[in-house]
């Protein structure tokens, strides 16, 4: 899976969790970006992020998300491609 690919498939998780189907997501977007990205919107992202790759990350990693781009660092880690 290449990294384009992770980013397509958590643009659509976003635009799936935040129902709008506009969003533009690039690996610079923060929660800042997105309007209603709150706390609880955030646990439940990651929640259907790990879903969706089958992976589980830990604490520390999300408390050091960024951006996107940071998540799929991690992604890319778990999926063993990094």
């Amino acid at each position: 899976m290449t990294r384009e690919d992770i980013l397509e498939q958590v643009t659509q998780i976003l635009r799936d969790e935040f129902e709008d189907d506009e969003l533009e997501v690039t690996e610079e977007t923060t929660a800042a970006d997105v309007e209603d990205w709150d706390s609880l919107a955030h646990i439940s992202l990651i929640h259907e992020v790990e879903q969706n790759f089958d992976i589980k990350f830990t604490l520390g990693e999300i408390q050091d998300f960024q951006n996107v781009g940071e998540m799929i660092d991690s992604i890319e880690v778990h999926l063993g491609q990094a």
